[in-house]
């Protein structure tokens, strides 16, 4: 007996069927990996914090005004100063405060290298800024 091989039609065309089955399987199983895993990742860990009493820092802190009046005279806000106590007055007003900022104001007669002066005692003092105040200029009429 002879045996004929017979030849399907079918079998020199190439497979168009793709089986999705395990592909979902494992998209699946990835899907609830994640959603077991994301919340894990967003929570923090809790801590007990100590608590302490401590003095609150005043944020609104009164700003330092250093003021020359045209006899030389040198004023911290209100208070008269001179000047070789200024860097000290300074320093101790400053010990407290977290803004290390003066504004400054000096009358136009002062003689320029008197508030020269000044600045440097108040540089020395540990300021970190110095703002000046000045007048707007007057408009023309």
């Amino acid at each position: 007996m002879r045996y004929s091989k017979r030849r399907n039609n079918h079998d020199d065309r190439p497979m168009a069927e793709i089986n999705v089955t395990p592909l979902v399987d494992v998209m699946l199983v990835l899907l609830i990996i994640f959603m077991v895993t994301a919340p894990m990742l967003q929570m923090g860990i809790d801590v007990n914090l100590p608590r302490v009493k401590a003095k609150s820092i005043d944020v609104a802190e009164e700003k330092l005004v250093l003021t020359i009046n045209g006899a030389k005279e040198i004023f911290l806000n209100k208070s008269r100063t001179p000047l070789p106590e200024l860097g000290t007055k300074l320093e101790h007003i400053f010990a407290s405060r977290i803004e290390r900022e003066v504004y400054m104001r000096a009358d136009r007669n002062v003689p320029y290298g008197f508030v020269v002066e000044v600045m440097a005692e108040v540089r020395k003092a540990g300021v970190d800024k110095l703002g000046m105040i000045t007048e707007p200029p007057e408009e023309l009429r």
